[in-house]
């Protein structure tokens, strides 16, 4: 009997060839479960506590000298150096000399470490906490250093025994001088980093990262599109609302959202922005036409949410937190407007920048320029609004406020393209009639309507003009 051809048995196959697709498919699940547990969410939301917690870097210090030191006692036995001689009086001497120093140092660095949060956030915002001061790659290290050398040292304190290993006292030795040198080197950093200055250049430097990520186009002479997206409140959809507990939104994996749409050839509407405070039960996506077949999990797996905001995809953060630097400077409490000065010179700074990027839409389109994603960022006018207008209200009644707020205005206003002037127009119409309110002598209100890049004592040459019933 002849079978036919699409019948006929499959030729045999060798032990080889079934050992390797048994590995395939056993590779093809683990991938599949660790994609299943390992959302983007997760990760993103591990990502950002590592960035900003001080016991990683210790942590890993304590893994690696348990890898180093025995590779440096094998290396001292092989060679058997004996070039300084030390007894084991020698070597515990100078094992105990460094394990006192390393606590003393760490002691101080963590004793002054919790003071200088507290100082820095009741005098400037409790934001830089997590922002600045945590993430502080100095601070981490140098904290590292201490905890390798500390752990080392006790290590080789240990197997003291017949007499001093010369290679592992040398490391020691090099050890506690950098130590020191650290030591030394992070006093003075600290002291340079909590100053105002550097904390809103800091915030500033991230805040301008951020701008270029999220806003990747050079504007030109012509206005933002509008983002509208025809029909996409047109026919059947449907509401995701979010589950979990309540929290601000971080961030958002937009290239998974613009797959998942494409591959459903429909629209998926994001309806908070990063940064807002999401309530248990609120809706978070609106899936419009075919769109509305994807899976709730997989799209709570693109949002990444949490108890407090980041930088990472929130432009509006960083002027948040200058903001807010200004405010507190320009507390009663507190009364330094210079500190405010220093806030308007990095919030004229990402003003700037925001102003020369093309700020998008609300869609985000696939590469075939379809409509996909409904994700809505900061428009111009919410920038302005945010850097300019609690500042003008709390800080207009300084003269250096109300002189460094003019000089940006006017700076922003020539360098800027056209369709970004009326907010700006606006904001400096609002300050105009705030002085005017505010300074009731003729004197006072001549010197504040006076533009100057430092507030008071720069204004270029300029001078005060003399009120026509003084005259």
């Amino acid at each position: 009997m002849t079978l036919p051809a699409g019948d006929a048995p499959a030729p045999p196959r060798g032990g080889g060839a079934i050992l390797i697709e048994n590995i395939e498919r056993f590779w093809r699940r683990t991938e599949k479960y660790v994609r299943s547990k390992l959302v983007w969410n997760s990760l993103y939301r591990v990502t950002s506590y590592l960035r900003s917690s001080l016991w990683i870097v210790p942590f890993l210090a304590i893994l690696l000298v348990l890898a180093v030191v025995p590779i440096l006692r094998w290396i001292d036995a092989r060679l058997a150096w004996r070039l300084f001689g030390l007894t084991v009086a020698g070597a515990q001497s100078l094992y105990e000399s460094v394990i006192t120093l390393t606590l003393s140092f760490l002691v101080f660095t963590f004793g002054s470490l919790l003071v200088a949060i507290q100082v820095a956030s009741g005098q400037l915002t409790p934001r830089i906490i997590a922002t600045t001061l945590l993430r502080d790659k100095v601070v981490k290290y140098t904290v590292g250093l201490f905890v390798f050398t500390l752990v080392f040292a006790v290590m080789a304190l240990n197997r003291v025994e017949t007499g001093g290993h010369d290679i592992v006292a040398i490391v020691i030795a090099m050890l506690g001088i950098g130590s020191i040198a650290s030591f030394l080197f992070l006093i003075d950093y600290a002291a340079r980093l909590l100053r105002p200055v550097s904390i809103l250049a800091h915030v500033g430097d991230a805040g301008l990262a951020v701008i270029k990520a999220v806003y990747p186009l050079t504007t030109g002479a012509a206005a933002d599109a509008t983002g509208e997206v025809p029909g996409s409140g047109d026919g059947p959809h449907r509401v995701v609302a979010h589950e979990s507990s309540s929290a601000s939104v971080l961030a958002v994996d937009l290239g998974t959202l613009v797959r998942e749409a494409e591959r459903t050839d429909g629209i998926i509407e994001f309806v908070p922005r990063v940064g807002d405070f999401v309530a248990a039960g609120e809706p978070l996506f609106i899936l419009h036409g075919n769109a509305r077949a994807i899976d709730d999990a997989r799209l709570h797996a693109t949002v990444a949410f949490g108890r407090e905001r980041t930088i990472e995809q929130d432009p509006l953060f960083s002027f948040r937190i200058m903001v807010d630097i200004a405010l507190k400077a320009l507390s009663p409490a507190i009364n330094d407007p210079t500190t405010a000065v220093l806030a308007l010179d990095q919030i004229h700074r990402l003003l700037r920048a925001v102003g020369r990027r093309q700020l998008r839409g609300q869609t985000i389109h696939d590469a075939w320029g379809r409509e996909r994603v409904i994700y809505r960022t900061p428009n111009w006018e919410d920038f302005v609004h945010l850097a300019c207008h609690e500042i003008r209200m709390c800080g207009a009644n300084s003269v250096q406020v109300a002189r460094r707020l003019r000089a940006m205005f006017d700076n922003l206003l020539l360098t800027l393209p056209p369709h970004r002037r009326p907010a700006l127009e606006q904001e400096s119409r609002l300050l105009t009639l705030t002085i005017e309110l505010l300074y009731r002598f003729p004197e006072d209100l001549a010197l504040a309507r006076v533009p100057d890049a430092q507030g008071l004592g720069g204004s270029s040459g300029q001078t005060v003009p003399t009120p026509p019933e003084l005259r």
